[in-house]
């Protein structure tokens, strides 16, 4: 009898803490095949040109190691922001289903889950976010001003020793604002592809994760690039000689920005962003599928 109860406890706790365990792992599995072009994107928003001259750039100064630097930070990211926002969205989801008798969700209901999990997501991942975005952008800045952070907990570390605790969510804002935007464009229209792909047109579950993760990943990239590009400006911002910084803050940069540059210029990057966001939508949902799989033939 002694024997059964953390046996009974475990059981009780793995059902709900496996969609964040899941979510993180695919997450962190679909970001070690992305880091390269995710790290071109940054350098494009930075203003260091076009995704072909950025690639040659970083291979002649800096050599193949720097498509990878940041990535420790990318994977703490999606340890913290993919695991809450994947986990919390199974969850709501769950929830909304019972509400509504198990029937299907309409789009609205996927679209309010995504944007809550977004949220959630996004409050828990801001400081690996920012760790992440200052490690991409460091290689930009002239010698004097490099931070030079060795991995993500280092740069944690050294943010904390300098700027404070609460300079871990500077710009936390725009951070929670674009999860907000990719998720409800991300997993609403995910869950509404599948439906569409396997249940409309009777696709296969290779087709069908193919196709609604390539539409997902548009719809992801639409909603949250002009979000992703104030939140990297603010991010990357040092203070001039005078102590000054550019931005005030998110509304200031979006107001410049807009002013200098026009609409488009939030779109800097679109067909690289576009081609990141895709392919790590493709690989987390697959990566979790296999990571189901698994565990179910393991009987967990």
């Amino acid at each position: 009898m002694g024997g059964e109860k953390p046996k009974s406890s475990s059981a009780g706790l793995w059902p709900t803490v496996k969609p964040f365990v899941n979510g993180g792992a695919s997450g962190m599995l679909a970001t070690c095949i992305v880091q390269p072009i995710d790290m071109i994107k940054v350098r494009i928003q930075l203003g260091q040109g076009s995704a072909g001259q950025v690639t040659k750039i970083m291979l002649k100064n800096e050599g193949v190691g720097a498509f990878y630097k940041g990535l420790s930070a990318g994977l703490l990211r999606q340890a913290t922001y993919t695991t809450a926002r994947l986990g919390s969205f199974k969850i709501l989801t769950n929830k909304a289903l019972e509400a509504n008798d198990n029937k299907p969700l309409p789009l609205y209901q996927k679209a309010l889950c995504g944007l809550t999990a977004g949220a959630i997501g996004a409050c828990v991942g801001s400081p690996a976010d920012l760790a992440l975005i200052r490690m991409q952008a460091d290689a930009t800045l002239p010698a004097a001003q490099r931070r030079n952070y060795t991995n993500a907990f280092h740069a944690l570390y050294r943010i904390v020793a300098d700027e404070g605790v609460l300079a871990l969510w500077k710009g936390a804002g725009p951070t929670i604002v674009r999860a907000m935007a990719l998720n409800m464009g991300m997993l609403a229209s995910y869950e509404q592809s599948v439906e569409f792909f396997r249940d409309s047109l009777g696709f296969g579950e290779v087709a069908t994760v193919v196709g609604a993760s390539t539409v997902s990943g548009f719809f992801a990239s639409a909603c949250s690039l002009p979000f992703d590009y104030v939140k990297t400006q603010i991010q990357k911002m040092q203070p001039d000689a005078e102590g000054k910084l550019p931005y005030t803050g998110s509304l200031d940069c979006a107001t410049k920005t807009l002013k200098s540059g026009g609409p488009f210029k939030f779109y800097t990057g679109f067909p690289v962003y576009c081609v990141r966001i895709a392919p790590h939508v493709m690989m987390t949902w697959i990566f979790l599928d296999q990571i189901q799989k698994v565990e179910m033939s393991l009987g967990l």
